[in-house]
């Protein structure tokens, strides 16, 4: 006969490794059922979206590149973008070939990072990037390469690799000359082979069958892979509801953010439903706009061919987010050919920015940052003072989907028997990774509480 008194078990993990940020996770278990998973993100709100009201129209990429040192590009440019959009403003040519160039440098580091030294160690059976050192040292030396590369192009074009202070509204207070790009160039060509090995390296991989039952949400943009720029595109999971696109500005009438009483950091619904947003969605809709290389590293990986466009054959959409490390060594190697393309087409301009005088009025700005889509939006006065300010970060939007892989998981953990502490924590916190978090972005692990009952 059963034990009819409730029991609970609590197990407290002080922080969650090689993840960006602070967190808890809560699990209720009862007679075997994972009944809630709840990531209980404890750090303090970041109040950017409060301080940057009063402040000048030219102050919110600067600003807002301080929320995050890992990806402080993709504030910047999503800043950069709303505003300009506010003002009437629309940054091409060489200007905007430089901010794209910019922003692969951002992509190349922070991905290679999460490949190399947060992620890679769960699948080789290491607690760590010391550990993967020694039993993988000359996969560590290539990340490091990779990164290094990401760092000089952000360094070269930014002025320096964290939070850039060469960016400003229009492009940047001075744009490089072709001499000083060419050692990029350099050095490109040989990280292109050594995002060429990433790839086939993390294609060995062993990948647990899963999937993210989410609807998918990236940017599209016409003929090429969405980096900077693009319109919001979303691919249903369910497969009745066909794939639809939305105006930018109509972005926070679709993603409906809430307060949670467990975290500090907003939940959002697309539309109602859970989404995902980062590397897979982004493979899903614009997958099929990779330049050939990519394609073809993307089958040597296994990926196969991404969906024709979003939602249509031949090819299908990875849902599996053990797999988010293939896309993203991918999307590495893509960044790397895309900056030696740039670097190549390159001629000097003859202004490194466009004029962006203040006027009142709302500006929407949305880029593809390494974790996923960032939205900002601003509205000014007429003295150019930002009256309201709204940014959504992509590990914000992605919480829902992340406690809802956490609760299956554990649940496939149970019915298998490892019911451990030590097991039920391993399998959360690699699932966790690979999502890539980056918590104090979402700020508005692991520490794991397990409560069981029958």
């Amino acid at each position: 006969m059963s034990d009819p008194t409730p029991r609970s078990q609590e197990l407290r993990i002080p922080s969650l490794a090689r993840v960006e940020g602070e967190t808890a996770l809560h699990l209720r278990i009862h007679d075997g059922t994972v009944i809630e998973a709840r990531l209980k993100i404890y750090e303090p709100p970041r109040f950017f979206e409060a301080f940057l009201r009063g402040r000048a129209h030219t102050e919110p990429p600067d600003l807002t590149s301080r929320i995050c040192g890992i990806c402080p590009v993709a504030y910047q440019m999503s800043a950069c973008r709303a505003v300009e959009d506010a003002c009437g403003v629309v940054v091409d040519g060489q200007v905007a070939a430089l901010r794209r160039l910019l922003y692969c440098g951002e992509w190349i580091e922070s991905q290679t990072l999460h490949i190399h030294m947060l992620h890679a160690p769960d699948f080789l059976g290491e607690d760590d990037v010391i550990g993967l050192s020694r039993s993988h040292l000359e996969h560590v030396k290539r990340g490091l390469r990779l990164k290094q590369i990401g760092n000089a192009v952000v360094e070269l074009l930014g002025g320096r690799a964290v939070h850039p202070v060469n960016v400003r509204l229009g492009g940047f207070h001075r744009a490089p000359t072709r001499a000083e790009l060419r050692p990029l160039e350099e050095r490109l060509r040989t990280a292109l082979d050594d995002a060429w090995d990433t790839v086939r390296w993390v294609a060995g991989f062993e990948f647990p069958d899963a999937e993210c039952d989410a609807d998918l949400l990236a940017l599209a943009e016409t003929g090429t892979y969405a980096v900077e720029s693009g319109v919001p595109t979303v691919l249903p999971y369910d497969d009745t509801l066909p794939p639809y696109t939305f105006p930018l500005r109509e972005f926070t009438d679709h993603v409906a953010e809430e307060q949670v009483s467990h975290s500090t950091a907003l939940h959002s619904r697309l539309d109602g439903r859970r989404h995902l947003t980062g590397s897979l969605a982004r493979w899903a809709v614009s997958g099929h706009l990779l330049s050939p290389l990519a394609l073809e590293a993307a089958r040597e990986a296994g990926l196969g061919d991404p969906p024709s466009r979003p939602g249509a054959g031949p090819g299908e959409a990875c849902r599996n987010p053990y797999r988010s490390i293939l896309v993203r060594a991918v999307e590495v190697l893509y960044a790397v050919e895309e900056a030696l393309r740039i670097i190549a087409e390159y001629e000097r301009p003859a202004q490194a920015y466009v004029e962006v005088p203040a006027r009142a009025g709302t500006g929407h700005g949305a880029t593809e940052a390494p974790r996923g889509l960032l939205y900002h939006r601003y509205a000014f006065d007429g003295g150019g003072r930002v009256t309201d300010a709204r940014i959504v970060p992509p590990t914000a939007q992605n919480q829902g989907a992340i406690e809802e892989d956490l609760r299956r998981l554990v649940q496939a953990g149970l019915d298998r028997g490892e019911g451990s502490e030590t097991e039920l924590t391993r399998l959360c916190e690699r699932a966790v990774r690979n999502h890539d978090p980056c918590i104090s972005c979402s700020a508005h692990f692991l520490e794991l509480d397990i409560e069981r009952t029958h």
